[in-house]
């Protein structure tokens, strides 16, 4: 008996805990309860008549059901309004979700009894006043604006909270930006807008962990600022609980991260993020999830996670889908890893479904690729490919934006270009500044030409610049002229504008000025170098280009020396105009002997003589995957041409797979004319 008497009184101490105050709330019309605390006028003995020993487990069954339960006549005092009495639980204690059935209680025997009494008035209003649950798709569904999901929550509010939130998202979705912006304000101004916020944050703890996340999600999106409390707040909460991610949470928590600005709260919320990820990564079924979580742990990520996310992903390769094809090359430009396997494997499955792709994948994947570093020359083309097929449903602007990103990535599609070209010499009228200057960027840089377009499509596009010219800033007036000039086409109108002493005072002195001086110098060779005879004689004085060391090619040089012998040719010689040439040989004219390097030959046979520039160029100087040269290689090329000299290109990357014996005829072939080489026994030593 005493032991039953001890247990009884322990469960009643524990029941005591829980429930040491009680919470009376006042229903206010606007839908919204204020707390107020109050101490219940709570009985002991009829608590005793009604529970046993088995109290604790009905406890705990209670606290899963219900947060807010009605109050009864003898169990909580109330003065003739309806009251609703919350209990202060622990955290630890409290569940995700709360209901209760008050007409089922236990008792001594475990039997289920029923008890019912006469509904009182406070209880038929309590009913009329109680407020249904609210389903997030049906309320997106019945408002049309944000406001109206506001004002819904003011009549009613409902648990979770985090359902108008995500409401308020999804309608927000279907607006224009314009109306967004709107929308937004009036959501700001909004009287309860404030009063929600609170209520979210008193349910961050016991909500659902989805919902959590689905709520910050959606404050994200809707451009709640980030440094405010509410979001803050939630941060802090999905730190703590950040173990209930299960793998859907996973990736709506990778999405939020992914579209917050960098902060102590995120950043430490990432850094839990990756330690899960790097535990639970071969946990993850759906590709789509991987893609997310790898696009969120960002680039200075450890290297053994991307390597690790890297596994998974090929492990998945086989269930990878078109989309997911698409998709890789922004994942992985976003984690700043090129996996080469991955990507040669999403090349072939985009390249084989590029018909129907979408602009915006089209652009992203070439972005991506410019990012990597990653040149897939089969790939390249089957997007070009597909663009020049299908180049009548695609807007010019658009197909100036791809232009653009081959450039970037050094790719020449002939014809795309040709048909670019041909329109935009017959439509000039999408032409603005902006688009003219691209434009010419990527012709003069991938240095296309077409035999019938190019001389009326240059001229369309001096007549474009020379119309803007009172509205064009120096840089781009600059960039304009300069472009024009690697392509050997000098519009006086531009040329005139840029050479004002204001002009060239602004392009000194304000901008990328480094930049600046070394187009201006490249405007300089060309005046002088080429045909322009109205400025033959204009002379810049413009700052010294920054000198930087550069070294001649040491398997050339020994290749040289064994094929001429030394003192037949010089090494590292800079001309007129900040032009650089690795090595320079001199011959007869006919380019069949090498003539000894001297001053005195130079001065007495100069108009016998040869002179040969040996350029050695990286492979960035040619189109990908051509020996098309690009624009600054050209220009110099038709520069030292006019100066002179007979050009040697030598490939760096192509040298170096060459042995010795095979290098040395390579160069001979380069530098001797043929018929020189067709004659028998050439003694290569003869005037040396």
């Amino acid at each position: 008996m005493n032991n039953r008497a001890g247990s009884f009184l322990w469960n009643l101490r524990q029941f005591s805990t829980l429930v040491p105050t009680g919470r009376t709330m006042r229903l206010y019309p606007s839908g919204f309860c204020r707390p107020k605390i109050v101490y219940s006028n709570w009985n002991p003995r009829k608590l005793l008549s009604n529970f046993d020993n088995r109290m604790q487990s009905s406890i705990r069954s209670l606290f899963q059901d219900t947060l807010i339960f009605k109050s009864r006549g003898d169990g909580f005092q109330t003065k003739g309004i309806s009251t609703a009495t919350v209990l202060t639980v622990d955290r630890l204690l409290c569940p995700r979700r709360l209901s209760f059935n008050s007409k089922h209680f236990v008792s001594d025997n475990g039997l289920k009894k029923n008890f019912h009494h006469e509904p009182s008035n406070e209880d038929v209003l309590t009913k009329r006043t109680k407020p249904t649950p609210i389903n997030c798709r049906k309320l997106s569904q019945e408002c049309n604006s944000l406001s109206d999901v506001l004002d819904i929550f003011s009549k009613a509010p409902t648990f979770p909270s985090s359902n108008y939130f995500s409401a308020m998202w999804t309608i927000a979705k279907r607006m224009s930006d314009d109306q967004k912006r709107f929308e937004r304000q009036l959501m700001f101004n909004h009287p309860v807008f404030s009063q929600l916020c609170e209520q979210i944050m008193r349910e961050a703890k016991i909500m659902h962990y989805d919902n959590l996340l689905f709520s910050l999600h959606a404050m994200v999106k809707l451009g709640i600022p980030q440094n405010t409390l509410l979001v803050q707040t939630l941060l802090r909460v999905v730190q703590e609980r950040i173990n209930e991610c299960d793998e859907k949470c996973l990736s709506v928590l990778s999405t939020i991260l992914e579209a917050m600005e960098p902060c102590k709260n995120v950043d430490v919320l990432r850094a839990g993020l990756r330690m899960l990820v790097d535990q639970q990564v071969w946990k993850i079924e759906r590709v789509f999830t991987l893609q997310t979580v790898m696009k969120c742990i960002g680039k200075d990520a450890p290297i053994g996670l991307k390597r690790k996310l890297e596994m998974k992903a090929m492990k998945e390769l086989d269930q990878f889908s078109v989309l997911n094809s698409q998709r890789m090359f922004a994942v992985l430009a976003a984690m700043n890893h090129r996996s080469i396997i991955l990507l040669n494997e999403c090349s072939k499955i985009v390249t084989s479904n590029i018909h129907g792709c979408p602009f915006k994948i089209l652009i992203s994947i070439l972005q991506s690729c410019r990012d990597l570093q990653y040149f897939n020359i089969d790939l390249f083309k089957g997007i070009a490919d597909y663009v020049a097929t299908t180049f009548d449903i695609w807007k010019l602007k658009k197909v100036l934006f791809l232009l653009v990103l081959f450039e970037n990535v050094g790719f020449r599609p002939v014809r795309l270009m040709d048909l670019f070209m041909k329109k935009a010499a017959d439509e000039p009228g999408f032409l603005n500044m902006k688009s003219l200057v691209s434009i010419l960027h990527v012709y003069s840089s991938l240095n296309h030409f077409h035999k019938c377009w190019t001389h009326e499509f240059l001229e369309v596009m001096a007549s474009a610049l020379t119309g803007s010219l009172y509205h064009i800033s120096s840089e781009n007036l600059l960039n304009a002229v300069c472009s024009f000039c690697l392509m050997n086409h000098f519009p006086l109108a531009p040329i005139n504008q840029l050479l004002q002493k204001d002009i060239i005072h602004d392009l000194l002195t304000s901008g990328d000025v480094e930049r600046n001086v070394h187009k201006l110098h490249v405007l300089a060779a060309c005046l002088k170098l080429d045909d322009v005879p109205c400025h033959k004689d204009t002379h810049l004085v413009l700052p010294q280009l920054p000198s930087m060391p550069l070294h001649p090619h040491a398997k050339v040089a020994e290749v040289l020396s064994s094929l001429l012998g030394e003192g037949c040719f010089s090494k590292s010689v800079w001309l007129p105009h900040n032009y650089y040439i690795d090595f320079e040989i001199r011959m007869d004219a006919n380019r069949s002997q090498v003539l000894p390097f001297s001053d005195v030959d130079v001065v007495t046979s100069a108009t016998n003589i040869q002179r040969v520039a040996v350029l050695c160029v990286p492979r960035s100087t040619y189109c990908l995957n051509s020996t098309h040269p690009r624009g600054f290689l050209a220009m110099k090329m038709r520069h030292l041409k006019v100066m002179g000299f007979h050009v040697v290109l030598v490939n760096n990357w192509e040298m170096e797979k060459l042995e010795m014996k095979d290098a040395v005829t390579f160069l001979k072939t380069k530098i001797y004319s043929p018929e020189a080489l067709s004659t028998a026994d050439i003694n290569l030593q003869s005037t040396c």
